[in-house]
């Protein structure tokens, strides 16, 4: 059994979205295995924006995120359900992980300018990204810079590994039958807790 955070990362808390049942399929499935799985909606949380590098570095957590980041430091695999906006994650969603991830959370404190080590080795994640163009487009012609870029920058750097992702394209035009696949592959990601 694994202890798994799902963060469903859309912004907007109306229930109609994709991100958000898409998230609930990922949940169900993991503890329809026996897995524990805590589901965190960004859209119902509000906290303040990182306007400083000392508000990263030196303060704590805020208070309506620290029982997302004790289920992240508890978990043994995340996965991160977003719908690509402007290219990249929804400001709300990078707002939120600069908040979550404060230094304290994904770093070792070391001494003097050593390179900082990750505290979330030995971690797993998953990043689920919608968008309303061809994923392959996406894939190819802009190299999924933005989902490299996440999972480099920002997982991989702070330790998580594997990191694997699941992109899902021409979400305005897709019919009940797709999505309905769509649901059950997360299901099944989460049953295996992969």
């Amino acid at each position: 059994m694994k202890s798994i955070l799902v963060l469903d990362g859309h912004p907007d808390p109306v229930d109609r979205h994709l991100c958000h049942a898409l998230a609930k399929a990922y949940q169900k499935g993991a503890e329809a295995a026996g897995h524990q799985a805590t589901l965190v909606r960004i859209a119902d949380l509000d906290f303040p924006v990182l306007r400083k590098p000392a508000e990263f570095e030196k303060e704590p957590t805020p208070e309506a995120l620290r029982p997302a980041r004790d289920a992240l430091l508890a978990a043994d695999h995340l996965v991160l359900v977003y719908p690509l906006w402007l290219g990249t994650l929804p400001a709300y969603t990078k707002a939120f992980l600069e908040q979550l991830l404060h230094y304290d959370t994904a770093f070792e404190r070391s001494e003097g300018d050593k390179w900082p080590k990750g505290k979330m080795r030995g971690k797993s994640a998953r990043v689920v990204v919608t968008m309303g163009m061809p994923s392959i487009a996406y894939t190819l012609w802009y190299r999924a810079h933005s989902l490299k870029s996440l999972k480099r920058n920002i997982l991989g750097f702070i330790g998580f590994k594997p990191i694997r992702s699941t992109i899902f394209g021409m979400v305005e035009n897709v019919d009940e039958a797709r999505i309905g696949k769509w649901l059950g592959k997360l299901e099944r990601l989460g049953r295996d807790a992969a």
